[in-house]
């Protein structure tokens, strides 16, 4: 058992190392979206979001048929309680079907904009397009029109590839608690709902920067 276990440990700590990575880039990528207001994720909706995902890096690749893999980041706040909570890692799957030859790697955004959303996401997994409802994003100075009809959807989702931000349909995909990078971060196993709602541990370092960059652009109470 010694033996395994000291065998074991480079393969966990090469693997805590690549989710420190992972969130700093969840990080970057939501501050640089950020930091163009006239395409960026309008204030008013990340007012009104139960809880922020940020999935860098989501691979797609295809021929005839594709298929999509990705990890990323969940923060969520509760009505009447400040602050966004530690980081959860999600895995995000999804297929499509197309006549697709190579590969593509984006960033994903999504806000969840409903309990019924926040609810969902505490499942061990879960598929957009059935009870929970996704729809493509508004942009920068989008008309308060549009912004109030995205805040009806129950999830909106974003993607940047190649410099490009835009809102995305991300109905189909599948979401899933990673538990095992959460252990890999928290030294301990932890559902995705231990973590963002009942709010057992505290932030790494890493996280601590993840929710600082939300706050900055969405700091009040959730209502």
């Amino acid at each position: 058992m010694r033996i395994l276990v000291l065998a074991l440990a480079p393969l966990l700590l090469f693997a805590a190392k690549k989710d420190v990575e992972r969130l700093n880039e969840a990080t970057a990528v939501f501050r640089e979206v950020m930091g163009t207001p006239d395409n960026a994720i309008p204030k008013a909706l990340l007012e009104h979001a139960h809880c922020v995902a940020v999935v860098p890096g989501y691979k797609k690749g295809a021929f005839i048929v594709g298929a999509s893999y990705g990890k990323g980041y969940l923060t969520c706040r509760a009505i009447g309680k400040a602050g966004w909570s530690a980081p959860a890692t999600i895995r995000m799957e999804g297929g499509s079907v197309g006549f697709q030859i190579g590969g593509t790697e984006t960033d994903l955004i999504m806000l969840v904009m409903s309990t019924r959303g926040a609810d969902s996401l505490m499942q061990s997994k879960f598929t957009i397009g059935g009870a929970v409802q996704a729809a493509a994003g508004p942009l920068g100075r989008s008309s308060t029109a549009e912004t109030d009809a995205a805040m009806r959807a129950e999830i909106i989702s974003y993607s940047r590839a190649r410099g490009l931000f835009a809102g995305i349909s991300l109905q189909g995909a599948t979401l899933r608690t990673d538990e095992d990078s959460n252990e890999a971060m928290y030294k301990r196993k932890l559902s995705t709902a231990d973590i963002v709602r009942d709010r057992k541990v505290s932030a790494s370092p890493s996280g601590q920067k993840f929710i600082a960059v939300i706050n900055r652009y969405s700091p009040r109470e959730l209502k």
